[in-house]
């Protein structure tokens, strides 16, 4: 008998965090893919949309594309963060309206992170700047300035690769995506190729540490 992963109430906001032996629908989950929803939202009104949203195939897709983009930054000797954002609106097939990687290095400019690069495309594209009907993709977990600039955007949902426990903004270390006590708060879907990214971090700070010290 198929058994549905459990869904606990954790204080804000609720979370959904499905063990790895179980599956959600026809999808096999990983117990790093989990999906975060605000608080006071009724967990039982929404689990069709949850279920579309963790066992949809494109996500893989749309988190490869960023990953290339990350590699392109390690190539740079930037950060290997990519970040894509795809706009989605109703009855109109999905494009990516917005991408980038670190750029920090290169433009001598501290707010040049992926997702903010990403944003500002998205935002030409548009033609506005509250970016509505769009998932920004990113390998990393966003930092605290990217996810408070995610709520001012208006972007409804996030998806990321792996978590960022020393910077993290999202789950690691704050929630601002998901609190309450903001304006506006998005879905987060975390997990999807999170140990590619991860090995493309590490190998990337590791090679960077390995190289002798410029005079």
């Amino acid at each position: 008998m198929r058994r549905n992963p459990k869904l606990t109430c954790l204080g804000p906001p609720a979370e959904l965090l499905p063990p790895s032996s179980r599956s959600l629908g026809h999808c096999l989950l990983t117990a790093a893919t989990r999906v975060r929803i605000p608080l006071g939202v009724r967990i039982a009104g929404i689990l069709p949309a949850i279920r579309a949203i963790m066992t949809n195939p494109d996500h893989e897709h749309w988190m490869r594309q960023a990953l290339q983009l990350a590699h392109e930054a390690a190539a740079q000797d930037e950060i290997p963060v990519g970040a894509i954002i795809v706009h989605h609106p109703e009855n109109a097939q999905p494009r990516i309206i917005g991408q980038g990687f670190n750029r920090r290095e290169a433009h001598h400019d501290p707010s040049a992170h992926a997702e903010i690069v990403a944003m500002r495309q998205a935002g030409q594209a548009l033609n506005h700047w509250r970016l509505l009907d769009c998932t920004l993709y990113v390998t990393l977990e966003p930092c605290p300035m990217c996810a408070g600039a995610l709520v001012q955007s208006r972007l409804p949902r996030l998806v990321y690769a792996c978590r960022d426990p020393k910077a993290g903004a999202v789950d690691s270390l704050f929630q601002l995506c998901t609190d309450p006590r903001l304006n506006h708060r998005l879905e987060i879907l975390s997990g999807i190729l999170a140990e590619e990214s991860a090995t493309l971090l590490r190998e990337f700070f590791a090679a960077r540490r390995s190289k002798p010290p410029t005079p």
